[in-house]
């Protein structure tokens, strides 16, 4: 979202606020306590988000160099176990890598 666009939600917001708890009350000072409660409200909740996609593209990220580990793994011919062979760590390899696959957008 453009930060003029931004700016502009985030003055409607407010003046909405004022407006609903100043017909509401009738008192300028619980406008004013109001409008600085919600105006600190939208700002964690934005800080929030921030932090909530940084960790989101950190996670992305890890798993996209787990799968070209995976894929570099393939590239040197290492090659499957036969069905006999299977391990419980096999397993519980591709369980993982399943898990990071869903992962990925």
């Amino acid at each position: 979202m453009p930060f003029r666009m931004f700016c502009r939600v985030l003055g409607l917001v407010l003046c909405s606020t004022a407006l609903t708890v100043y017909f509401a009350s009738h008192s300028i000072g619980t406008v004013v306590v109001t409008t600085l409660t919600c105006s600190l409200l939208l700002q964690l909740a934005y800080f929030a988000s921030v932090l909530l996609l940084i960790w989101r593209s950190g996670c992305v990220s890890r798993a996209g160099q787990r799968a070209e580990h995976f894929g570099s793994c393939k590239e040197v011919g290492s090659e499957p176990p036969e069905l006999d062979e299977v391990t419980n760590e096999d397993l519980l390899q591709r369980d993982q890598m399943l898990a990071i696959s869903l992962l990925l957008p």
